[in-house]
This record gives C-alpha cells, structure tokens and sequence, in this order.
C-alpha cells in the first residue's frame, strides 16, 4: 500500500517481527501500542529535544499510538481493516518543532511544495496460520526539493540511530501485548510454545 503515495523514496526503515497472536490482534495491539512508556523511547526523544533546542511540548494527548499520531496532525492514507494502515504528513523535521500536516490522500503522492519533507509509514499484520503473524513496519521519506533534500540528509544523519532504535525498541513490548491479548481472548484458540 506504500507504493500508492510513495513508489520513490531517499529513506527507508523497515522492522518485522513474528508473534504469536493472529493478525488481527497484533495490528490492534500496533494501534494501541503506549511508545511513550518505554524509557528508552522517552530518552531518545528527549535527547532531540536537548540537541535541537526544542520546547517541550506539555500537552495532553492520546497514550495510544494511533490516535496520538492523529493528534500530532498525521492522517490516514488508506486502511485494510485488520491488515494495515498507511500514515502520511508533510514536516520540516529538521525544525525545533516540527509540525506535521495531514495531506489528502488523493493529492499526497503529487505533493510537491517546496522545503517539506514528505513521510509515510505503515503498519502491518500479515497472517501466518490462525494463529500467528508477523507485525511489519515500514517508513519512507522524500524530500520536495533540492533544499530540503540536502537540509533532510544531515538531519537524518543525525537522528537514523534513534529512530532504529525507537523501532526496534518498540517490537518487543508489542509482540508480549499482542501474545498476552491473544492468550486472553475467549474467541481466539492459541497454540502451544514450540
């Protein structure tokens, strides 16, 4: 589903993991998923917040990952119910504060203006038996022009190691939920450790 609002992209992040909980439930577990109450993810973003100078942003906001990105002004491109969801903004993120900013997804793939940088990201639960799946998350960026392209090339250099750390950081607290919800939930029957 990247590939409609992004085929071309100058960086890529993609991180998998198998768990043992049916697709539908890893993908809600993904939704649901607190990234902020991990302390390593919460140093990491603190630490950009020191580099860079920025203003701690003390507002409320959703716990939940999903309907956090939304709050931060993300948007929806395209959803498979139980399967995937495609996010999309447009950012500086180069600045203190960054803002995102949600575009249509009929116009994202065309959007063109320039000294933005232009994000999606997925997430992903492809079914392996009725029983497991393995959660998939994917990011691609590119910029609108040359300026923004040289601006978002040292920036990245910068933060790459945190964001792979974010993603790696943030699959083995959700493999455990999702195998927990699994266990848990009367409708759906789990197999025993291999």
């Amino acid at each position: 589903l990247l590939d409609r609002f992004m085929a071309t992209y100058e960086v890529v992040e993609r991180h998998n993991v198998r768990v043992r909980a049916p697709a539908e439930i890893t993908l809600t577990a993904a939704y649901e998923q607190n990234m902020l109450g991990s302390p390593v993810i919460r140093a990491i973003f603190k630490a950009r917040e020191l580099a860079l100078g920025s203003t701690p942003d003390e507002r409320a906001r959703p716990r939940a990952l999903l309907p956090q990105m939304l709050a931060l002004g993300w948007g929806v491109l395209t959803e498979v119910p139980g399967r995937e969801i495609v996010m999309g903004a447009v950012t500086k993120p180069w600045d203190a504060n960054p803002r995102f900013r949600a575009i249509d997804p009929e116009r994202f793939a065309a959007f063109d203006e320039p000294d933005y940088v232009k994000i999606v990201w997925s997430l992903r639960a492809d079914a392996v038996g009725a029983h497991e799946s393995i959660f998939r998350t994917e990011t691609r960026a590119v910029a609108t022009d040359d300026f923004a392209r040289l601006t978002f090339r040292r920036y990245w250099a910068f933060v790459w190691p945190g964001v792979a750390l974010i993603r790696r950081a943030s699959l083995g607290p959700l493999k455990a939920d999702a195998e927990r919800r699994a266990r848990t939930s009367p409708a759906v029957p789990v197999t025993a450790p291999r």
